[in-house]
């Protein structure tokens, strides 16, 4: 009874070892995809555009997320940062639209710290 006992504690014990093994296989690809929070993206727009919109979004994706201005507009000249930014991938879009609807956009690398200077050589994507 005793070697019964022994070999159910050495199987429950492996039993353990391989079930913790799995989870960490479905986690960490989980992980390794999400950037942690407290990345921040500058947005400096030196453009003669007023910037009245700022969106993040997924590359490749069409649906982005709210409005990081809330209510305020980036005037030429003028930097903005979004902080806390967290990615789902390993790059993140930024969609700035002006005063006209017109859209520029990039796509910057997840990092602490990314910026985007937002310039008139950037052609806008005004619907046409």
């Amino acid at each position: 009874m005793k070697n019964f006992t022994g070999q159910t504690k050495r199987i429950a014990s492996s039993l353990v070892v391989l079930i913790a093994l799995l989870c960490a296989l479905v986690v960490l690809p989980l992980l390794s995809q999400a950037s942690a929070d407290g990345n921040s993206i500058t947005v400096t727009n030196n453009s003669s555009r007023n910037i009245t919109h700022l969106y993040l979004a997924a590359p490749q994706r069409e649906d982005w997320g709210p409005d990081q201005l809330n209510d305020t507009t980036l005037a030429p000249g003028q930097s903005f940062t979004i902080s806390n930014v967290s990615c789902i991938d390993s790059e993140t879009r930024v969609i700035g639209e002006d005063q006209d609807g017109c859209f520029v956009s990039t796509v910057l690398a997840c990092q602490s710290s990314a910026s985007w200077s937002i310039t008139n050589e950037a052609v806008p994507n005004c619907g046409n």
